[in-house]
């Protein structure tokens, strides 16, 4: 057989690969989130994602930490590029709360755009309570480029030490991600809403006094 003829059956295998990586990640992401990451199998996952193989999940993405990053990696790049926008409207700006907005609002409005089947938020926030989990989450983001911009625009705009921009950073994201985990489980979130509540409250967060005693 020529090469040419071997060109729609290579094409036809590699959409097939890529449907049956699609089906794994997204019931993974919904099982991790509806029962916690170490508490679901490879063969449940594999099981409920319609594969025949109880292998597949391991043929496909490795071990658990590489299918939990392969999640991850799956809504960064959207939610990089929600970033990217929202830096642009307020590329130069010394505001707080326009950089706050940033933050906010890469994650909601990708929720919103997943629409009222979403998973991520509480998959998210899975990860989030386990340490070892955050750590590997936090290795697969280190590196992304609009992530760390809006965060470096932000903390030029504080003046704080760098312990404490560390601590609020920490607690708005962890606000972000659990008080959308909650809502997520709503049949009709309204992300609008919640990203406005999260803005002011967050906003609070950053320009809250210091005392600076635990510290010291």
């Amino acid at each position: 057989m020529s090469r040419t003829g071997t060109e729609p059956g290579r094409r036809a295998r590699a959409e097939q690969v890529e449907q049956t990586r699609t089906a794994i990640l997204v019931t993974a992401e919904r099982l991790f989130a509806e029962h916690g990451v170490f508490s679901v199998s490879h063969r449940q996952i594999s099981e409920a994602a319609g594969q025949g193989n109880n292998a597949a999940v391991g043929y496909h993405f490795g071990g658990r930490d590489d299918l939990v990053r392969a999640v991850v990696r799956r809504h960064a790049g959207p939610m990089e590029e929600i970033r990217r926008r929202l830096s642009l409207r307020y590329a130069g700006s010394t505001n707080v709360r326009d950089w706050v907005t940033c933050e906010v609002r890469s994650f909601t409005e990708h929720l919103a755009e997943l629409g009222d089947q979403s998973w991520y938020a509480r998959f998210a926030a899975q990860v989030m309570t386990e340490p070892s989990l955050r750590e590997l989450a936090a290795e697969e983001l280190r590196d992304v480029p609009m992530l760390n911009a809006i965060a470096a625009s932000l903390h030029a705009c504080l003046e704080l030490p760098p312990p404490v921009l560390r601590e609020r950073y920490d607690m708005a994201h962890t606000l972000i991600v659990h008080i959308c985990a909650q809502h997520e489980r709503s049949a009709t979130p309204d992300w609008e809403r919640v990203a406005a509540g999260l803005i002011d409250a967050i906003e609070g967060i950053y320009r809250a006094p210091c005392t600076g005693t635990h510290f010291s």
